[in-house]
């Protein structure tokens, strides 16, 4: 749920560490998920073509920004990388 109430809640009070920046980027990462989930139940609720068009659009916009997050994380996580890899390994040899 948003919480724009508060205008600063979103501020960092410090520059972050390394560590700190990996940590809100999974924070990011799974608001993007978030995001992908409620545009797509808001498309399969609705029977107006145009709509369900927009809101798929913006749906794969933020697919995209996960995209994007997992690129950053795997520059800054050299493990993720690795895990990444080794997963996408493990699920190519399953298909």
């Amino acid at each position: 749920m948003p919480a724009f109430a508060n205008p600063y809640g979103g501020n960092v009070p410090k520059k972050m560490t390394k560590e700190e920046l990996i940590q809100a980027l999974r924070i990011d990462i799974a608001s993007e998920l978030e995001a992908i989930f409620l545009y797509e139940a808001h498309a399969l609720a609705i029977d107006d073509e145009v709509a369900k068009k927009v809101l798929r659009d913006i749906r794969d916009e933020e697919k995209e920004h996960i995209g994007e997050l997992m690129s950053l994380m795997q520059y800054l996580d050299g493990d993720m990388a690795g895990f990444l890899k080794e997963g996408n390994g493990e699920v190519k040899e399953m298909m």
